[in-house]
């Protein structure tokens, strides 16, 4: 797509990017990092990679060994 635009063309996008990115709300990472912790802990309870699955709903478990006579 850039290949078919003129410089000005990509200049003008990329300042109306900029104006976009600028009037975005920003959170200090030390905030948004504890927040995150905090929902992580609230919902690992319910985690299936963290508790694991109870073998009756374990769509991947053998169902039974082959023999081979």
């Amino acid at each position: 797509m850039a290949r078919d635009m003129s410089d000005k063309d990509i200049l003008k996008m990329e300042i109306e990017q900029m104006q976009k990115e600028v009037k975005i709300t920003r959170e200090p990472v030390s905030k948004t990092a504890k927040e995150l912790c905090e929902y992580v802990e609230a919902q690992s309870a319910e985690d299936p990679l963290v508790k694991g699955v109870p073998e009756d709903k374990n769509p991947f478990k053998e169902k039974g060994g082959c023999t081979i006579t």
